[in-house]
């Protein structure tokens, strides 16, 4: 049989197409709901009323569990008049779209989540259970995690404010439990004119230890910071202005520095897992009788081989003569600042996704959005969960181009 040859016409026209442009979604109305907190010690609140009343003027709508902004001091009726529902039905609140925590997902919160929600909160890697991802795989959450979130100059704004406030606390923490009526050595922090200044000892050059540099110099201490990272001690240098006195961690050199000090201050991060122990029991223990220990990092095991942790009611105890303070969330003890600088990041990001039409939109737009996502539609899309939980992970790049087809 012989093959039937191409029919060529004049007929046919042959034309490029148009280039089929990314056409921006229209502007979303979020429902947002915020429970009130049941973890310990958590008294923030991730938008204050101020920020509430941008959004109801925006078109959305929140909703607030009654009392939830009681630990940051807001009341029900501050929130009512900044627009949002009061509700004193916490189910009525997880049938809202999008959730907003200012603790993280707990194991009691799970059975009230609904299907394809939106959970943004804390992401604590030392409370976070295997159990709970499963539940929120199953339920087909979307969650984005606090302290991955990046802003546009690739920073992470919320981690930023947290440890500013942890870093300046440091510092009035000190001088408070220096006081003899707290058992301390019965020194001002700082000092006066004609007496020697104090003397400050800060493990760690980030943002904390940033911070608690520049309220001990502003009271007047003599201040030395320790780091491993170099790069960190000049960024410090830099920020601050003028040198002060650095130094690489070396044990000995360490071990001489806390045996004069009178505050010593653990700042050392991690991105994943424990920081390293760097001040050992042997250390603490030659230190001077009253001084004070503030643990900063001890909600990721702590730098001092003697800190262990306590609440916000017994903040301290003492061991070997010295105070130890050592409270996993100092920023939770100033909730009210806490819950502002919280709210000054997620209301703009709030409307930024309601501008792009959703959060999914948000997401194929923004890549620095996307690095705080940690579960996209039940998938893990956070390595680091994955790899500790031996839990599938699938990259959110392919899953975001998949649902685009």
């Amino acid at each position: 049989m012989a093959t039937a040859k191409p029919i060529i016409t004049a007929a046919f026209g042959y034309e490029t197409l148009e280039e089929t442009l990314d056409i921006k979604q229209k502007s979303a109305r979020l429902a947002i709901g915020i429970p009130k907190e049941i973890a310990f010690q958590e008294e923030r609140i991730a938008l204050i009323p101020e920020a509430v009343s941008v959004l109801v003027n925006n078109g959305h709508q929140v909703m607030i569990e009654s009392k939830a902004g009681e630990g940051s001091k807001f009341s029900d009726k501050d929130f009512s008049e900044a627009g949002a529902i009061i509700s004193y039905d916490a189910e009525e609140i997880y049938k809202q779209p999008i959730i907003i925590k200012s603790a993280p997902i707990t194991v009691a919160d799970v059975p009230k989540l609904q299907r394809n929600q939106i959970i943004v909160s804390p992401l604590n890697h030392t409370l976070l259970k295997k159990e709970i991802l499963e539940e929120l795989a199953k339920k087909k959450i979307t969650a984005l995690g606090f302290e991955l979130l990046k802003d546009d100059s690739g920073t992470f704004p919320i981690v930023r404010s947290m440890s500013e406030i942890a870093g300046s606390a440091s510092m009035l923490l000190a001088g408070q439990f220096l006081a003899s009526s707290n058992g301390g050595k019965g020194v001002l922090l700082g000092g006066i004119s004609g007496i020697p200044p104090t003397k400050v000892i800060i493990i760690g050059a980030g943002v904390v230890g940033e911070f608690a540099t520049r309220s001990a110099l502003a009271m007047g201490a003599s201040v030395k910071v320790f780091d491993n990272n170099v790069y960190r001690l000049k960024r410090l240098q830099n920020n601050l202005g003028f040198r002060v006195w650095t130094s690489v961690i070396e044990p000995k050199i360490l071990a001489k520095q806390l045996k004069t000090c009178e505050v010593a201050v653990g700042a050392l991060s991690s991105a994943k897992g424990r920081v390293p122990i760097v001040a050992t029991e042997h250390m603490v223990s030659h230190m001077r009788q009253g001084s004070v220990i503030i643990d900063v990092s001890i909600d990721r095991g702590g730098v001092f081989e003697t800190s262990e942790i306590t609440s916000h009611e017994h903040p301290t105890f003492i061991k070997h003569g010295v105070i130890h303070y050592c409270v996993p969330n100092i920023a939770s003890g100033f909730a009210r600042t806490a819950s502002h600088a919280i709210s000054n990041v997620l209301m703009p990001l709030l409307l930024k996704v309601a501008d792009n039409g959703g959060l999914d939109a948000m997401l194929w737009h923004n890549f620095n959005l996307r690095e705080g996502i940690y579960m996209y539609k039940g998938c893990v899309t956070n390595i680091h969960l994955s790899e500790r939980f031996d839990i599938k992970y699938t990259d959110l790049n392919l899953l975001l181009a998949t649902s685009r087809r």
